[in-house]
């Protein structure tokens, strides 16, 4: 049991590496193709903003102004349990910096809920949150 919860991990880890690196290249160079990431159903919540469904995700992206996003943490980890079932699902989380048009580069946080449809990965959740400094109440 422990080998097999070692390998799901290290499974987690390798998948999120290759997925993040295509999920931010397209989404900052070829926007055009980022919904074939997201499974059909997925969801998208954007700063408490959430928008359901591929075709609706992808013009939410097309519609926002070129960005440049920068990852500095990665982690994964599988889930497991009964209520996933036999689908292999992989909790993603980053963390970075993105900077849209000639803006400021603000710090970010990335949630990824990925399922294996196949031999693809899908977005399932995709959870994205601006980091702003918070002000000091007096």
């Amino acid at each position: 049991m422990e080998q097999d919860l070692k390998a799901k991990i290290d499974q987690a880890c390798r998948t999120a590496e290759e997925l993040t690196k295509v999920y931010y290249e397209s989404l900052d160079k070829r926007r055009y193709l980022i919904s074939r990431l997201y499974l059909d159903t997925a969801t998208l919540i954007w700063n408490g903003n959430g928008i359901e469904g591929k075709d609706n995700i992808q013009k939410f992206w097309t519609d926002l102004p070129p960005s440049v996003h920068s990852v500095f943490t990665l982690d994964a980890q599988p889930i497991t349990g009964p209520e996933v079932a036999d689908q292999l699902t992989f909790l993603v989380k980053v963390g970075g910096q993105v900077k849209y048009d000639d803006k400021t580069a603000k710090p970010f946080n990335q949630t990824f809920l990925i399922a294996a449809m196949g031999d693809k990965w899908k977005i399932v959740s995709d959870c994205f949150r601006l980091q702003e400094a918070l002000e000091s109440v007096n």
